[in-house]
């Protein structure tokens, strides 16, 4: 922890963290220092000038400025105002004025400080340019005649390696552009709209922004995306019961501050064609709408014999479904019950104590090959490329090629289990021969104060070994909530899924996008979910739930957080979430079921012991999975009813020409 120095500010007096930045500084205590191209976490870079501040008599920009003892600090005075009405007078003297129709009113921070300082109109000649607009794709627009140069989008791009953006030109006529000023779609963009979120005024907006509502008419709740083993933080905005659009929900400035386009995007898929509304009953071979009442008591009725009956779950439902679920199957007696978690991991590999990523000085990735590009636990990718941007050092391990290899310090391509023996022989002062590089990386892990092994699952008890040693050790799975799935009590088993999805079962109760054919010996198919999915198709009998974005619940990410999501809109009319449906089929039939809710969950957690074992050296060979596949699988119906379907198509088309 940074040691505390006396500093003034504004003529009072503060102890504050020695080194921070002054923007930061001066925030923690409430005094707010304008400006428009400093980013929280990453170093100022003096673009704007409106953060200047005079420090013991001389005039200094706050973004570059670290706390130091004794500092005396003016934020504002008649010197300081003008400078920043001069320079806000500049931009605006090259800025659309239409802020009584533009998309950004209320949330621009260019408007803020002009209302702020008084500046009405600029006292220079005005200049139009004239920019082309970029507007071929349905998530980002970008007009550059909004853009103010501030450079922020260009830095968050950089920094989480996409580097898509850049300027072009110089003086008052430079644009942020792309390579060669193409499309984003052309451009290699992964539309995770990092430079939405920090864009100061209009010159990028979401595609569809138009005409649905202002920032101060919207309602916003905070959320969880569920698309992926990230399991990124979101702020949703509502407007008329409907979503507006979603935003990233994680602190600014944190590594974590992220989202890719299918938790930005993919609400839409929200009110799709293939949205079950109402209980559907197979008839014939077609499906016919049925009361909910019918519908109960026919699946109670297929439920009577529970050696029969096998329960299959994803691994991105809330704790209190997952944990409601469980205790369903166990007042009926309900022995086959199994989740697609069991696919990727198991309870070895889920239930490793809670570790933070933000504060590790050396990441060592052992067989998780997370992508952007690929969309494979990207959240996790960046939160990589942001720690070793900002200090970290980073050492690879993978008998495959991955694409953070680029930023590491050390790369050691080949068997895993063969690096990990070899480190831990060495740390544990063995005389053995080793090669440079697995030399260079003991160095790393003796000189680290926290390092932090983040292992996929089939490697993780391998991993874990390290963590008897110093530091954390974590294995990353492929859904939202598979920490949460097994912290709950749902059993992770391969062989028990398999068996269940494939021998199969006389009664199959599916839950969620659970990506399987319907096995051959299933009498009769129950699938609980909010949209027709393929397995779907194949269901004698439909239960209509709620989406994310409906219901509210909790969910345990990768690092063991407890996250919640809000419920953001009204679920429709005769859809019901998880935990009404089975309250109301155990009230069918009779039998008493614990509903669970959050309090229910943390209860458990925190009766949870975690610690590392010795283990062997050795790689789970029943758990090898391909990463890309599943995530798609779990989020199809997302994908294929969204907007999302048109980067599907265009990334097919990149990948043929």
């Amino acid at each position: 922890m940074a040691k505390l120095v006396k500093v003034r500010i504004d003529g009072k007096e503060y102890n504050l963290p020695e080194g921070m930045n002054l923007i930061d500084a001066a925030e923690s205590v409430g005094i707010h220092i304008p400006n428009l191209c400093y980013l929280k976490g990453m170093k100022g870079i003096g673009a704007c000038r409106m953060c200047m501040v005079e420090i013991g008599g001389r005039m200094s920009i706050a973004c570059n400025t670290r706390i130091k003892e004794g500092m005396d600090i003016i934020t504002e005075n008649e010197k300081i105002k003008e400078m920043r009405k001069f320079i806000i007078d500049l931009i605006i003297s090259m800025h659309p004025l239409d802020c009584m129709t533009c998309s950004k009113a209320g949330v621009c921070e260019l408007q803020k400080y002009a209302y702020e300082y008084g500046v009405k109109k600029t006292s220079f000649t005005r200049k139009q340019f004239g920019f082309s607009i970029d507007d071929k794709n349905p998530f980002i627009k970008r007009e550059p005649d909004y853009c103010i140069l501030c450079g922020r989008c260009i830095r968050i791009c950089k920094e989480q390696g996409t580097a898509v953006l850049d300027f072009y030109g110089r003086g008052v006529g430079s644009k942020v552009v792309t390579a060669e000023d193409k499309p984003l779609q052309e451009a290699g963009c992964t539309f995770c709209g990092s430079c939405l979120d920090v864009c100061p005024v209009n010159a990028i907006s979401e595609a569809d922004k138009w005409r649905k509502g202002r920032e101060w008419e919207y309602k916003k709740v905070n959320s969880v995306c569920l698309s992926c083993g990230s399991a990124c933080e979101t702020i949703v905005s509502i407007y008329n019961n409907d979503i507006a659009k979603v935003n990233i929900g994680a602190e600014k400035g944190s590594i974590e501050y992220y989202l890719c386009a299918y938790g930005r995007f993919g609400f839409d898929y929200i009110n799709s064609e293939t949205r079950i509304v109402t209980p559907q009953k197979k008839v014939n071979g077609e499906f016919k709408p049925i009361s909910w009442q019918e519908a109960l008591e026919t699946v109670a009725e297929m439920l009577k014999g529970p050696e029969q009956v096998g329960i299959v779950t994803t691994g991105n439902l809330v704790n209190e479904d997952i944990l409601t679920i469980k205790n369903f199957a166990e007042a009926l007696g309900i022995k086959n019950i199994s989740s697609t978690v069991s696919l990727y991991a198991d309870n070895e590999s889920l239930l490793g104590p809670s570790v933070e990523i933000d504060k590790a000085d050396l990441l060592i990735i052992v067989g998780l090959n997370p992508s952007q590009w690929d969309r494979v636990l990207a959240g996790i990718d960046v939160a990589i490329r942001r720690k070793v941007a900002r200090g970290a050092k980073l050492i690879i391990m993978n008998s495959e090629s991955s694409k953070l290899s680029d930023i590491a310090n050390i790369v050691l391509k080949g068997e895993e289990t063969d690096f990990i023996s070899a480190m831990l022989k060495a740390l544990n002062n063995s005389n053995i021969d080793i090669s440079e590089d697995v030399k260079s990386a003991v160095e790393y892990f003796e000189k680290a104060e926290n390092p932090l092994v983040i292992s996929s699952t089939p490697l993780f008890e391998a991993a874990s070994q390290f963590g008897l040693i110093k530091g954390s050790v974590v294995a990353v799975p492929l859904e939202a909530n598979a920490k949460g799935t097994v912290m709950m009590g749902l059993k992770c088993n391969s062989k028990d899924y398999k068996d269940i999805t494939s021998k199969g079962v006389k009664v199959l109760y599916a839950i969620g996008e659970v990506p399987i054919k319907r096995p051959d010996s299933t009498e009769f198919l129950i699938v609980q979910h909010s949209h027709l999915n393929e397995l779907g198709k194949e269901a004698d009998i439909l239960l209509p739930t709620t989406t994310s974005y409906e219901m509210q619940g909790t969910v345990i990410d990768y690092q063991g957080n407890l996250k919640r999501l809000q419920k953001a809109i009204e679920p429709l009319e005769d859809v019901m979430t998880n935990r009404e449906i089975f309250k109301n089929l155990a009230d069918k039939m009779n039998v008493p079921l614990k509903v669970a809710d959050t309090s229910d969950v943390i209860k458990i957690i925190e009766g949870i012991k975690l610690e590392f074992k010795n283990k062997e050296i050795s790689k789970r060979t029943d758990l090898i999975y391909k990463p890309k596949d599943l995530i798609s699988s779990i989020n199809k119906t997302m994908i294929e009813g969204s907007r999302l379907f048109w980067l599907k198509e265009i990334e097919k088309i990149t990948m043929n020409v």
